[in-house]
Formats: structure tokens, sequence, C-alpha cells
């Protein structure tokens, strides 16, 4: 990242906090911290309906990564814990799919009550330890995606590209010297 890029989160319009609240036409939004992927992932509650953003995904494909900087299994835990907090029709909108290979189709939709019963991360009423095990575990075997290095300069810029250098273009720039590393 070059040494103008605000750090302090200016480059967005606004920062909402947990718990806020904001409006959508006639529809009241509530914002819900669930870090834990990173430390900045929320979901929005819109009367029964959840986005869960990079929390949790379709019951036979679990819960997100947290190898990510920042990121960390014990506070997704909790975060998934406050997901499920919630009335058990609440209807949970995933932000991504995996479907295990030709098995489904790509599905976007489940419920509180469907989390908690088949879940494959969260099954057995497993406890916060055994959670951060295996969530830490399982992150160690899992490959860098492949946009992840694109991805995040642009998202961090709040969907700006970089600057444009001396010579008029800009650029997303490889680190190539650090990539497959594991801090």
């Amino acid at each position: 990242m070059d040494d103008e890029l605000a750090t302090d989160g200016r480059q967005f319009d606004y920062l909402f906090k947990d718990g806020e609240y904001f409006q959508i036409g006639e529809l009241t939004a509530q914002v819900l911290l669930v870090a834990g992927h990173t430390p900045a992932d929320v979901a929005y509650v819109i009367e029964d309906a959840m986005f869960v953003g990079d929390t949790l995904f379709m019951p036979d494909v679990g819960t997100a990564r947290c190898d990510f900087p920042q990121g960390d299994a014990r506070v997704l835990y909790q975060s998934i814990q406050r997901i499920l907090d919630f009335p058990n029709d609440t209807r949970l909108f995933m932000c991504h799919d995996y479907p295990p290979k030709n098995q489904r189709q790509h599905q976007y939709l489940s419920t509180v009550a469907e989390q908690k019963a088949l879940n494959i991360h969260l099954a057995d009423n497993k406890g916060e330890d055994d959670f951060v095990a295996m969530r830490q575990a399982r992150d160690a075997t899992l490959a860098m995606p492949r946009l992840i290095i694109p991805s995040i300069q642009v998202n961090i810029r709040a969907g700006e590209f970089p600057p444009v250098e001396d010579n008029g273009v800009a650029y997303l720039k490889v680190p190539l010297n650090i990539l497959g590393k594991k801090s």
C-alpha cells in the first residue's frame, strides 16, 4: 500500500457502529458486527432477514475462514453465536456459496434453525475451543484466494483504484516476496 493510503476509514462516506440503525427507503436496517473472518465484517438485519456477509455459508459448507489479516476464529465463533441468538425462522442470506462439487446448485438462503441443526462446522453443539481448533486446522490447509491481492487494494480504497503513478498508469501490485507465507 502506498504511504498516502488512509487507514483510519476516512476514505469511506460513513462508518457504521455495531447496533446502529439506518433507513433504506421505508425499511429500517440494523448493523450487526460479526467480526472474525476479518475485523470489519458486518451483517445487516432487516425485519426477519439477515444478510450475513462473510461469516456463515450454507450449512453443508460451514463457516468463513479466519486466516486473513486480523482474522480470529474465536471472534468468529462469538459472532456466529450472535447470529444464532436470533429467532429460528430468521432468514439468512449468504454472501458466498461454495457448493460441494456436483452435489447441488448454488444457494443463497438458509435460516437460523437450519444453521443450528446442519452447519458442518457447528455440528453437535461444538464448543468455542473445539470450533477454534477446527477452524485453525482447516485454515492452515487453504490456499490464498486467487484474487485476494487485487481485491484488497481496491476494497481498502472504498472501491477506488490505486492512484495514477508518474507514468500516468494506475497499477494493482503483487508482492512477489510474500505470497504464500503464513504470518
